[in-house]
């Protein structure tokens, strides 16, 4: 038995949160701050680094996302509106804020404080004062959501990591009752996508292209999800299905994907059908 296995078998739980939350707390005031420059996809922006796992995932530069070239074949364009559920620190959202332009807006949606007021840095480092930071988990029901410290925060019923916050939850139909129909949702929250696509119905209705990070083995089946749940909001009668992984790096057509690319973490980009149509008359 390994020492995570017996810590969690002998050390009560709230002793084993406290030190992880002296942890997670010690290693953000002893990181050296700082703002990098690279390249993400297309473009260069200057990026804050908070904490380690910033360090690790933003400095260095980023080729172009196969999910964002798929959504400019639809309803990804100067002027769209852009939900990015999910946003951590704001580097996709200002990835995502470069294709919309000043006239379009992305809804950048972030549960943990920590790395919802990142995302307002970086935005405001870079000048894209069309992005708006929501402070909030995005959920089936308003309310408020149960989240674990950790700096890449998963709800409790995936990871009680360093303890848990409590975070105001939100809609996605909420979301576009209070900042307009999206033309594009981009969920990436951590395990919770079938919750935040039941918060959905509504805005699904409109139509809008969608992209999504399905957490298979990594909080999905945790959080009381499967993938065919998710693959069920977006029938193939109304959208145009592509797939890719980690290890399968060109985006696919769902039914020519392997069955094993399902068994891990993989990416869904839907495009709607009913926007191709009424552009293809």
């Amino acid at each position: 038995m390994g020492l995570k296995q017996l810590a969690r078998k002998f050390v009560p739980l709230r002793l084993r949160q406290a030190a992880q939350a002296w942890r997670i707390r010690r290693s953000i005031n002893t990181f050296k701050h700082r703002i990098v420059r690279h390249r993400y996809g297309e473009a260069e922006f200057e990026i804050e680094l908070p904490d380690p796992l910033a360090e690790g995932w933003y400095d260095h530069d980023w080729p172009q996302l196969a999910e964002i070239e798929l959504l400019r074949r639809s309803q990804l364009r100067t002027g769209a509106t852009v939900f990015d559920l999910g946003a951590h620190q704001g580097v996709v959202a200002l990835m995502l804020a470069r294709e919309v332009g000043p006239n379009g807006k992305v809804i950048a949606v972030e549960a943990l404080p920590h790395n919802a007021a990142a995302a307002i840095r970086n935005r405001d480092i870079n000048r894209m004062p069309w992005i708006e930071v929501v402070g909030a988990g995005v959920a089936a029901e308003n309310g408020v959501l149960s989240i674990s410290r950790s700096f890449n925060a998963q709800t409790s019923s995936v990871s009680d990591y360093g303890g848990t916050v409590q975070v105001p939850a939100m809609t996605i139909d909420t979301l576009s009752v209070k900042y307009g129909r999206p033309d594009v949702l981009f969920i990436d929250v951590e395990g919770m996508e079938l919750s935040a696509l039941a918060g959905a119905r509504q805005t699904l209705a409109t139509g809008p292209d969608a992209f999504v990070e399905v957490h298979v083995g990594e909080g999905l089946e945790a959080s009381g999800g499967s993938v065919a749940e998710v693959l069920g909001y977006f029938p193939e009668t109304e959208y145009e299905l592509f797939v890719h992984s980690d290890s399968v790096s060109k985006p696919i057509p769902m039914n020519s994907a392997p069955a094993g690319l399902f068994a891990a973490r993989f990416f869904l980009t839907a495009l709607s059908r009913r926007f191709k149509s009424s552009n293809n008359p």
